[in-house]
């Protein structure tokens, strides 16, 4: 096992037809590598430590940047096909066999791309805040992120403060744990995202929103399906579509979360997930 954690897990790169593209490794163990994929704007920052160290007890953990996001190189795609077509690339660059996937939000779809068009490389999946293509509101992501990204710049705040989470108590307090946790790296932070690459990044939404359901039939593979119940970025509503439309399919739903709902419920979250790539 690799003694680290995620504050203090360095930064590689590694190079695919002259694009280098960074990540981060920790763990180890023989268990399958889990790779993950992180949200509409997110750098390697923006992963939570605590869900990437919680994971990380047990088997390898890889977290990876997005073409023309941070200090990935390339110019960011404007479709999740062309992010799935290098998610692929990622794995097979650094010689793994077979992984298991964990995709959020953005992630999610291409999460899903991925294991359809390469399902010999995907062992099992882990969709969290996340829908299908075509799927309920997600063309929409922009408009309903508008006035709480606003609000954010108003207030000085995060935006994932209004985002991610309810504005109950529990709600505002799970955001200000949250954000916190992604402070805590001090060194080697990476490069904030580019306004062209976060454009881009939603034209790529918008299109999987308007995009022609997938057959999710044809992901054999056992799935974890995770969401707060008031998602309102990605509604709910599209986490039980997943569940329902994809043949092996676990739903978990957190109360009084919304999209980061798997942040909220971190512990719990982990404890399952851990469970679920166990059995």
């Amino acid at each position: 096992m690799i003694k680290t954690s995620w504050k203090d897990a360095p930064t590689k790169s590694v190079d695919i037809a002259g694009t280098s593209f960074v990540y981060r490794q920790l763990g180890g163990g023989s268990e399958v590598p889990l790779v993950m994929f992180n949200h509409w704007g997110a750098t390697l920052d923006n992963f939570d430590p605590r869900i990437v160290d919680g994971l990380a007890a047990t088997r390898t953990v890889i977290a990876y940047n997005y073409r023309g996001v941070g200090a990935s190189g390339g110019k960011a795609p404007l479709t999740v096909g062309e992010m799935a077509d290098d998610g692929i690339a990622f794995i097979r660059a650094l010689g793994l066999g077979t992984v298991d996937v964990l995709g959020f939000s953005l992630g999610g779809f291409v999460a899903q791309d991925l294991t359809l068009k390469a399902p010999h490389l995907v062992r099992k999946l882990i969709l969290t805040g996340t829908g299908p293509a075509g799927g309920v509101g997600i063309s929409k992501v922009g408009a309903v992120s508008r006035i709480p990204i606003l609000k954010g710049l108003l207030t000085f705040r995060d935006p994932k403060y209004y985002l991610f989470f309810t504005s109950t108590a529990n709600g505002r307090s799970a955001a200000r744990a949250f954000l916190g946790r992604l402070k805590e790296r001090k060194a080697d932070r990476d490069k904030p995202i580019a306004m062209g690459a976060f454009l881009r990044q939603l034209k790529a939404i918008k299109a999987w929103g308007l995009q022609a359901p997938q057959n999710l039939g044809a992901i054999h593979q056992p799935v974890l399906v995770a969401n707060g119940d008031q998602d309102k970025m990605v509604p709910t509503v599209n986490s039980t579509d997943l569940a329902r439309r994809i043949p092996k399919a676990d739903l978990v739903i957190y109360d009084d979360a919304g999209h980061g709902g798997i942040f909220q419920y971190h512990e719990a979250f982990v404890a399952r997930a851990l469970a679920f790539l166990a059995a």
